[in-house]
């Protein structure tokens, strides 16, 4: 059965452009339990396609005991729709938490069989936490700029001051005058990072490959910090040129790189960290001074099997001096996201023991260097 058969009111093919044109992943389920069909959305949330899962039995893709086999039973039954918030979907194949909102309804046309939707309730999360992040890096704009005014002046005065002490300074202080300069140095080096965050001038750009950017990025890691590390590549080879920078670019994931080789540690014998880049229509977000919805379709993912991000850390992850690093400045992420947002995209962290992904979707850009909210997938060779 196709789904299009569903909807008699449009004709075949405007019914079946409208469903896979949604941004909820919808199925179809037989009396018999087995997936009949699925839309685009459906496809990406279960990461197979709709051929796939018409092999399936929807048990076979769902937690054992799901709520959602009951929902699907009491709908047959009741001959009624019914809805259900926050279910968690997660399975082995599809780890990680999947909290969704399902809604359940009968198909009279079709006895027994019932078609539902799931709304990702993770989506609206994601973009809620990445306007705090936004807000958190508007924050330390102006305390960037604050410090670099009132801080470094009177920094260099204790420098030339410790100086001209350790001049006069006796054996057993000289140590102490040199304790000044180093840690004034250290102060500076800080307040020169945090400067980076108030630098509003536009970002030149340029259409760039980010399997380069991902190949250049292994190369580095490989060479030094990575070392201990195996990497694997997982990449969509039709994916369109980023239009960016293509230094910012290597700045975001080669610290994303180095955080993943440090959370895997060194001792670890199995540590691996995949790259992966894949095409998601579906997520959209709003242009910043703009009733304009951009749609994110480029994803690009670091993951790795290290000991992954503690829970508590996770809300405040990409907020500033944030770290569980010992000497960690906890700039790092907060720079990451700024980066990130200054391209009009977003990132977002998923972690458990043994899995942590940052994802980072981004807009397709045009030619002109416009952003494109609407544009088609490229075809496979």
């Amino acid at each position: 059965m196709s789904m299009v058969e569903t909807a008699s009111a449009f004709p075949p093919t405007a019914s079946d452009a409208v469903l896979h044109a949604l941004p909820h992943p919808v199925i179809i389920v037989a009396a018999d339990g087995n997936v009949a069909d699925a839309n685009v959305a459906a496809e990406q949330f279960f990461q197979a396609s709709a051929a796939m899962l018409r092999r399936h039995m929807l048990r076979d893709l769902v937690p054992f005991g799901s709520p959602l086999l009951t929902l699907i039973e009491q709908v047959r039954r009741r001959g009624a729709a019914v809805n259900e918030y926050k279910v968690d979907l997660a399975t082995p194949r599809n780890p990680g938490e999947r909290l969704v909102d399902l809604h359940v309804a009968p198909l009279p046309e079709y006895p027994k069989h019932v078609v539902v939707m799931l709304q990702e309730r993770t989506i609206a999360d994601k973009m809620d936490r990445q306007l705090t992040h936004r807000g958190a890096a508007r924050s330390l704009i102006a305390l960037a700029a604050m410090l670099a005014h009132e801080i470094k002046n009177p920094l260099s005065g204790i420098r030339g001051a410790a100086q001209l002490l350790e001049q006069s300074a006796g054996d057993e202080d000289r140590p102490l005058t040199k304790l000044i300069c180093d840690e004034t140095d250290r102060i500076v080096k800080l307040v020169d990072r945090m400067e980076v965050f108030a630098d509003e001038r536009p970002v030149e750009r340029t259409p760039v490959n980010i399997h380069v950017v991902f190949d250049h990025v292994k190369r580095l890691a490989q060479s030094g910090f990575g070392r201990h590390v195996k990497f694997t590549e997982e990449y969509d080879p039709s994916l369109p040129p980023v239009y960016a920078n293509r230094d910012h670019l290597v700045q975001v994931f080669l610290n994303l790189v180095k955080n993943a080789c440090e959370a895997i540690g060194e001792n670890a014998p199995d540590g691996e960290i995949q790259l992966t880049t894949a095409f998601r229509p579906g997520v959209r977000l709003a242009a910043p001074g703009s009733k304009a919805r951009v749609s994110l379709p480029l994803e690009f993912c670091v993951k790795d099997n290290g000991a992954g991000v503690p829970e508590d850390l996770m809300p405040h992850l990409f907020d500033p001096f944030v770290t569980t690093k010992p000497s960690g400045s906890g700039l790092g992420l907060a720079l990451v996201s700024k980066i990130v947002g200054d391209h009009g995209g977003i990132i977002e962290c998923e972690s458990q023991p043994k899995r942590t992904v940052f994802r980072v979707l981004m807009p397709i850009y045009n030619s002109g260097g416009e952003v494109s909210v609407d544009t088609p997938r490229m075809q496979r060779p």
